[in-house]
């Protein structure tokens, strides 16, 4: 018999609220997004949407229930632990860019490397090295070589999002999470960024977590999410208990 893939993430019984409040902000029962699969995530502002990507990347725990990357679940390892598997397993495209300014565009890139011991394996052993990755990602992206030398300072507001771009997807992470990554971009480079992000993932069998008020980019994921229908049903089912 064929065995399931791992699933990319695997959410159960998941309660967050934040310090202080006196209610859950986020309560999700089950959710899963399998192995290479391109999910859109939707909801209104306050719903929660960076929360959960926070959650999903480790980058903060749940009071109860699990969270699961790769198989891997989050809430038993340690600080350090979750910083080093977010490094190696997940690309983060933040909305924000969290580019450093006083790095070139090209330094920023090669920065996920730097801390990735497992993105520098993934990129040896398909032959390549981590500057001419990021040199193939970032002419996928339009960025030419001379903006690759200039600070980040230096570059428009949708240059460094093409940028944090190359960062996230460079040494083939097994997970990708996008933070309403097209807010800056024209519509062709837009459509260009899209086209990028799905070929990359698809090359690698890379699941997609890509969240957007843009309803019209929506066509071209495999599944679309409503956080706040997942958490009013999870709500519910909680006051039902």
């Amino acid at each position: 018999m064929r065995a399931h893939p791992t699933p990319a993430v695997r959410i159960s019984g998941l309660r967050y609220r934040w310090p202080g409040s006196a209610q859950d902000c986020l309560a999700i029962d089950a959710l899963q997004l399998g192995a290479g699969e391109r999910v859109f995530l939707r909801g209104p502002s306050g719903s929660g949407k960076t929360t959960l990507l926070s959650l999903v990347g480790g980058v903060i725990l749940a009071q109860a229930g699990t969270v699961e990357v790769g198989g891997q679940v989050l809430g038993a390892l340690s600080a350090g632990a979750r910083d080093r598997f977010r490094a190696d397993h997940v690309g983060f495209v933040f909305q924000l860019f969290n580019l450093l300014p006083w790095l070139s565009a090209r330094d920023n890139i090669l920065l996920a490397c730097r801390f990735a011991p497992q993105r520098r394996a993934r990129i040896a052993a398909a032959g390549s090295t981590p500057a001419a990755e990021a040199a193939r990602l970032a002419a996928r992206l339009d960025l030419g070589a001379e903006l690759l030398e200039r600070p980040a300072t230096q570059l428009s507001v949708g240059q460094q999002q093409r940028v944090a771009a190359a960062r996230a997807l460079i040494g083939r992470p097994g997970l990708v999470v996008a933070d309403e990554p097209t807010s800056a971009l024209d519509a062709d480079r837009q459509q260009a960024f899209i086209d990028l992000l799905l070929d990359e993932c698809a090359a690698v069998g890379a699941a997609l977590l890509f969240v957007s008020h843009d309803q019209r980019l929506a066509a071209h994921f495999d599944r679309v999410l409503d956080l706040g229908a997942l958490v009013r049903a999870g709500l519910a089912a909680e006051d039902a208990r």
